[in-house]
C-alpha cells in the first residue's frame, strides 16, 4: 500500500535531508513523497530538483496550510500523510500504520504517530536536541522497548486521513497561515464530517526536533487560538478536552468517540469561551 507523504519546508535543508533519510531507511514499502518548498534559497530548491523529487514551489513562504494544499495537488495515493521536515521516523513506521488502516471499517478515521521529543512531545524522552547530537540507536531502542498503548489522538502530526475526507474538508484552512491552530481546525472539520476515530498509533513513533519547522525566527506565527475561537465559538483547548478527549496528555485509546455530554464543568468552560468570543468579536 502506497502513502502520499506531504512535507512543507522553509529553508531547513539539513533537517529535510535527515527526515528523508529516515523515510528511505526505515520504511517497509515505497511511498510517494511530495515537498512544498517555500523560498528554497538555502539550497532546498536545487536539492529537490537534482534528486528528482516531487515538489511544488513558492518564491516566498506562503504558510503551512497553503503549502500542504499545494503539495496535495500532486498526490496520487488514497491515503494522505502530513509530516514535518524536522522529524525522524522509526523503523517499520509504515507497516504499523498500514496494519491499522486495514483494521478500519470505513474511511472515516484520523490516525497519528506518537510524537517523541526532548520537550513539547506527547512522550518526552531525550535523544538529542538537534540532528548533530541525535542518538539514533537510543531512539530506536526506546521504540522497541516502550510499552505505551495506542492513544486517544489529539491533533498530533504526523497524521493520516483518506483522500475522500481531505476532499470533503478541502484540506487545511488557509486562514490559519502560517500554521498555528491549523491542526485542531483540521480535526474540527473532520469532526463536523462525522469522523469519530481519532487514534494515535503507539508503535508509529517519530522523533520531533522541537518544532523547528515553525518555531524559529524565520516565521512570525499567527494567533491560531483567536482564529479558532472566532470560527467555532470555543478555543482549541476546549475542543481537545471535551471532543477529542486528548488534551495533550497520554490517554489510552478506548474506541470511537461519542458526542460530548454536557455537565457543569463543561458548561462553565463553555461560558468562559463565549465571553472570550464576544470580547474578541467586539475587538475585531
Amino acid at each position: 500500500m502506497k502513502l502520499s507523504i506531504l512535507i512543507p519546508t522553509f529553508n531547513n535543508l539539513p533537517y529535510l535531508k535527515f527526515f528523508l533519510n529516515s523515510i528511505n531507511n526505515n520504511s517497509t514499502f515505497h511511498h510517494e513523497v511530495i515537498i512544498h518548498v517555500n523560498d528554497g534559497s538555502d539550497g532546498t530548491l536545487e536539492y529537490v530538483t537534482n534528486k528528482n523529487l516531487k515538489f511544488t514551489h513558492s518564491k516566498e513562504n506562503i504558510g503551512l496550510c497553503s503549502s500542504l494544499n499545494n503539495a496535495y495537488k500532486l498526490s496520487t495515493s488514497d491515503f494522505i500523510l502530513y509530516a514535518h521536515d524536522d522529524m525522524y521516523f522509526c523503523k517499520n513506521w509504515d507497516k504499523y500504520l498500514i496494519d491499522e488502516i486495514k483494521k478500519q471499517r470505513n474511511n472515516f478515521f484520523y490516525l497519528s504517530g506518537t510524537n517523541v521529543s526532548t520537550r513539547f512531545g506527547l512522550i518526552n524522552y531525550d535523544c538529542g536536541r538537534d540532528i548533530d547530537n541525535f542518538d539514533e540507536n537510543k531512539f530506536l531502542k526506546f521504540c522497541t522497548d516502550d510499552t505505551t498503548p495506542d492513544l486517544q489522538s489529539s491533533h498530533w502530526a504526523p497524521h493520516l486521513i483518506h483522500r475522500e475526507l481531505w476532499n470533503k474538508i478541502e484540506g487545511f484552512s488557509e486562514e490559519f497561515n502560517p500554521g498555528d491552530g491549523s491542526d485542531p481546525d483540521f480535526c474540527m472539520k473532520l469532526w463536523l464530517n462525522n469522523v469519530r476515530v481519532f487514534k494515535g498509533i503507539s508503535k508509529f513513533k517519530v522523533y520531533h526536533f522541537n518544532s523547528l519547522t515553525t518555531r524559529n525566527n524565520k516565521i512570525k506565527l499567527n494567533n491560531g487560538t483567536k482564529t479558532f475561537l472566532l470560527k467555532y465559538g470555543f478555543n482549541p483547548r476546549f475542543f481537545r478536552k471535551y471532543y477529542l478527549k486528548g488534551n495533550n496528555s497520554i490517554i489510552p485509546y478506548n474506541g470511537s468517540l461519542d458526542d460530548p455530554k454536557l455537565n457543569f464543568l463543561m458548561l462553565f468552560d463553555l461560558l468562559i469561551n463565549k465571553v472570550k468570543y464576544i470580547f474578541n468579536k467586539i475587538k475585531s
